[in-house]
């Protein structure tokens, strides 16, 4: 086992606490599992990708601190208000938990955390091809999301990120474009 992943199932493993988490200084890298102590663990986007379903189930209930949203934004060179309408999730909302440093519910930190996934899937399959040096995953993905695909009819696949269904649809977009099944 590799020693990211390894570190990604020890942030898993510590459990679940309610209440308030301290405020991460903005970084590329996920925050928002808690350990017991009440202390943020960091996953890196691909870590979270490379996590068994198990393991991404048990991040998703724990939930992930509302910041992530705008760490995700600046990452990805996107709005945040282009990514909350993306995911479907209200600016409102999310601007009280960011105040109240409170995470979000389940399906909240279930969008946000497809869209790391998509990011570590895209930086996965770019170092299985070769040399990722240089290369922005985040970025990368905040562009394609926003470019409409003759496999969605015209659609965007940002379109698609507000639900679990069309972030799989998505995802499997790109697994096909790997192999040159869609152009």
């Amino acid at each position: 086992m590799s020693s990211s992943k390894a570190e990604a199932k020890l942030a898993v493993a510590a459990g679940r606490t309610a209440g308030k988490v301290a405020r991460p200084a903005a970084s590329a890298t996920f925050v928002g599992v808690k350990e017991e102590f009440q202390r943020p663990v960091a996953i890196k986007g691909t870590q979270l990708y490379l996590l068994d379903p198990q393991e991404r189930i048990a991040v998703i209930r724990q939930g992930i601190d509302a910041s992530m949203i705008g760490n995700l934004s600046l990452r990805m060179g996107m709005s945040k208000e282009n990514l909350l309408s993306s995911l479907g999730l209200s600016r409102a909302t999310i601007s009280r938990k960011e105040k109240d440093a409170t995470l979000l519910s389940k399906d909240e930190s279930e969008r946000v955390l497809g869209v790391e996934t998509l990011i570590g899937m895209v930086q996965t399959m770019v170092e299985q091809s070769g040399d990722p040096s240089g290369f922005d995953a985040a970025r990368w993905v905040s562009n394609w999301l926003s470019k409409p695909l003759p496999a969605l009819a015209g659609a965007t696949p940002a379109s698609y990120m507000d639900t679990f269904e069309g972030q799989k649809l998505v995802a499997e977009l790109l697994s096909m474009s790997q192999s040159g099944a869609y152009a």
